[in-house]
């Protein structure tokens, strides 16, 4: 399926005790405390992934990982709306523009990066000066080899996902 193909799919809304343990999947590993018990939500898919829609704003996510696992992780709006205190690097404003044109992050542009950050984890980048998330990818070297590396490509993004869901209407 091509990537302009995508389109939500599927779209039902679901009770809070039916996606208990996604929505632990998606808090705890970032260490987001957030209460959706009396939001609105629903489920749906959206090309490859499955989405969590929270009061009609696509905020989490659920990607095949690496080795075939399910692992649920916010979207750029969710990042936004939540501000996850974990799995960021920060990058320069020299990375910007490549990161925007769906380029994968190169380990030159990372000033900063969490320290939970293992080779393989999702992960979100964010602008070093505003703290803006930009994009979301799996990691290619753990935090400190990110940041000490002059070269080498320290993130890989995922499909870009920024623009296809900030401009998706519900």
């Amino acid at each position: 399926m091509a990537k302009k193909d995508w389109k939500l799919k599927g779209r039902k809304p679901v009770r809070h005790k039916k996606i208990k343990g996604l929505i632990e999947r998606l808090t705890v590993p970032l260490g987001l405390e957030t209460d959706l018990s009396t939001a609105f939500l629903e489920t749906a898919t959206f090309g490859p992934w499955n989405m969590l829609i929270v009061d009609k704003s696509p905020l989490g996510m659920e990607v095949e990982g690496p080795e075939g696992d399910t692992i649920a992780f916010p979207t750029l709006r969710g990042i936004l709306a939540w501000n996850p205190t974990r799995k960021w690097c920060d990058v320069d404003h020299g990375a910007i523009p490549f990161l925007m044109n769906g380029a994968d992050c190169m380990a030159a542009g990372i000033h900063s990066a969490c320290d939970s950050i293992k080779s393989g984890d999702l992960i979100w980048i964010r602008d070093q000066s505003h703290g803006k998330p930009l994009a979301i990818g799996w990691a290619m070297m753990d935090s400190n080899q990110m940041v000490d590396a002059v070269k080498g490509k320290a993130v890989k993004m995922l499909h870009h996902i920024g623009d296809e869901l900030w401009e998706l209407e519900l």
